[in-house]
């Protein structure tokens, strides 16, 4: 049996709609929103064994600044989750440096 144009004209609008509905799954939220990552690049130098934070959730991490102003300075920031040395991470800003923490 043929199907009638009616019909044939239908699946190919549902074809086309398909294909111009983007898949969420495949989208990155930050593409969709069209944000970008702010801040400067930094690697991970030294991580402190001592921990700060109530819960001890909290690093200290030495980084090496690779991007803007302060290129190739090297600064300690607080950093919480997992990391190691060799770790590239995203610093707000690079004019600001935490204090070394003290055991009491």
């Amino acid at each position: 049996m043929a199907e009638s144009p009616v019909n044939e004209q239908q699946t190919a609008k549902e074809q086309t709609a398909k294909v111009q509905t983007p898949d969420p799954k495949t989208q990155s939220r930050g593409a969709e929103e069209g944000k970008k990552f702010e801040g400067y690049l930094a690697e991970v130098v030294e991580v402190n064994p001592n921990r700060t934070g109530i819960y001890g959730e909290i690093k200290q991490a030495m980084c090496r600044v690779l991007e803007g102003r302060d290129t190739g300075r090297v600064i300690r920031r607080n950093v919480s989750g997992r990391i190691k040395v060799g770790d590239k991470i995203r610093l707000p800003d690079t004019t600001r440096e935490d204090k070394p923490i003290r055991a009491r």
